[in-house]
C-alpha cells in the first residue's frame, strides 16, 4: 500500500488481505524467547524488556507501538544484539544469536540490519554519503564498492551530487535515506526500523515510508516498525504488537487491533487520539486520570493495572500471560474487553500533535 500525506494523518486498518496471502506460507525467521532488558547504574536496576516473546515471518512487517519508555527500541536492540539481551534467548534462521561467538555475530549482523531514529547522529560525520554507504561493501573486500553504493543511493532517491555531500550538508530526510540505503546494501533478511520518520516532516515520512516498502518488497525483507504514531503503524504493519512498561499487552493482526482492541490499554492508545472535532466535551479529569503514568517499582501483577478502569485483586497479584483470544489475536488481560463493533472514532481521528 502506498503510503500518501493523507492517509499518514488518519489510523486507518492496513490492507490485511494482501498482506494475510503473503503471510500465508511464511516461516519463523525471528523467534525472540524470554528476553529480559536490564540497564544497571545509580544503585538502582531498570527493567526495560521483561520476558518477552515475539515472533517474526518471512516477509511480514511487524509494528511495535507503545509510549515513551514501555521498552521498544530496547526490544529493538536486543534483537539486533545491539548490546545482547540480559538474559533469554533470540532465534534468527533457526540459531541463537545470544550463544554465539564474536565473529559468528559478526557474520549473523549482516543479516540483520538496522535504521536508526536520528539519522544524522547515526552516520559518519567525516564521510560523504557514498563513501559511508560503500564501507560495508569495502570492509568484505567486495570489488566495485564506490559503483555499488551509488546505484543504492540513487535507488533510494539521492543523487550522485547528494551522495558526494556529508551528513552535516543534507537534510533529516536525505540522511534517513542514507540510512536505508546503507542497511540495504548489505541485502539483509531482517529490518529493524527505531521510528525512522518520526523526527521527520509529514510529507518526507511518507516518501520514507514508501522507500521502504519498496526495498522491503523488492529484498523480501521481514521487518520490525517501532513506532509511538498509530497512523504510521497501521499503514504500514502486517501484525502489531502493544508493549506496556516493558511486557507485551497484546499482538494482533493490524486491521483486528484497530477495529477491536482487547486489552485496556490499546484502547487508551487507540482513544487517546486528539479529536479534530472542537465541539466534543471531553472532561480535563477524566483525561489526567487516564493518562497518569505507574511509578510503581514491583514487577508482580499486571503493569497497566494501577491505570485500568477494570483492575480487581488478581490484577494486582497475578502477571497475565499472552493467551490466544481470537485467530492469531494474543492477549494479555486477566478482564480482557469483550468483542465490540468497529470503533468509530479511534480509526478516523488524525493522530499528529
Amino acid at each position: 500500500m502506498s503510503v500518501t500525506e493523507e492517509n499518514l494523518g488518519t489510523v486507518e486498518p492496513a490492507e490485511t488481505d494482501r498482506h494475510q496471502a503473503r503471510r500465508a506460507h511464511d516461516e519463523v525467521i525471528i523467534d525472540a524467547r524470554d528476553v529480559v532488558v536490564e540497564y544497571k547504574g545509580r544503585g538502582r536496576t531498570v527493567l526495560a524488556v521483561d520476558r518477552v516473546n515475539l515472533q517474526l515471518h518471512r516477509g511480514e512487517t511487524l509494528g511495535l507501538v507503545g509510549e515513551s519508555g514501555s521498552g521498544k527500541s530496547s526490544l529493538g536492540r536486543a534483537i539486533a544484539q545491539l548490546p545482547s539481551p540480559t538474559s533469554g534467548a533470540v532465534g534468527f534462521d533457526g540459531t541463537n544469536l545470544v550463544t554465539m561467538s564474536r565473529p559468528e555475530l559478526r557474520v549473523q549482523r549482516r543479516r540483520i540490519q538496522m535504521v536508526f531514529q536520528d539519522p544524522i547522529s547515526s552516520l559518519n560525520p567525516r564521510r560523504t554519503a557514498v563513501d559511508i554507504v560503500a564501507e560495508p561493501l569495502r570492509l568484505r573486500g567486495e570489488r566495485n564498492a564506490r559503483a555499488k553504493a551509488l546505484e543504492m543511493l540513487a535507488q533510494v532517491g539521492v543523487n550522485e551530487q547528494m551522495a558526494e555531500r556529508k551528513p552535516h550538508q543534507l537534510s533529516g530526510g536525505q540522511c534517513q535515506r542514507i540510512s536505508s540505503a546503507r542497511a540495504f546494501i548489505q541485502n539483509p533478511e531482517v529490518l529493524i526500523c527505531d521510528e525512522p520518520v518520526s523526527a521527520l516532516d509529514v510529507s518526507v515520512q511518507a516518501q520514507v515510508l514508501n522507500i521502504l516498502e519498496s526495498m522491503k518488497d523488492e529484498f523480501n525483507l521481514a521487518m520490525i516498525f517501532i513506532s509511538h504514531d498509530l497512523a504510521v503503524v497501521s499503514n504500514v504493519s502486517d501484525r502489531v504488537a502493544v508493549l506496556y512498561r516493558g511486557r507485551l499487552c497484546e499482538v494482533s493482526p493490524s486491521q483486528d487491533l484497530y477495529r477491536e482492541p482487547r486489552h485496556p490499554y490499546t484502547k487508551l492508545l487507540l482513544d487517546s487520539v486528539p479529536d479534530p472535532d472542537v465541539s466534543t466535551d471531553v472532561s480535563r479529569d477524566e483525561v489526567a486520570s487516564s493518562a497518569r503514568p505507574s511509578t510503581e517499582a514491583s514487577v508482580v501483577g499486571c503493569r497497566f493495572a494501577n491505570r485500568c478502569p477494570f483492575a480487581t485483586e488478581i490484577c494486582r497479584e497475578v502477571t497475565p500471560e499472552l493467551e490466544l483470544i481470537g485467530p492469531d489475536h494474543l492477549v494479555a488481560c486477566h478482564h480482557p474487553l469483550a468483542e465490540r463493533e468497529p470503533a468509530g472514532r479511534a480509526l478516523d481521528t488524525a493522530v499528529h500533535g
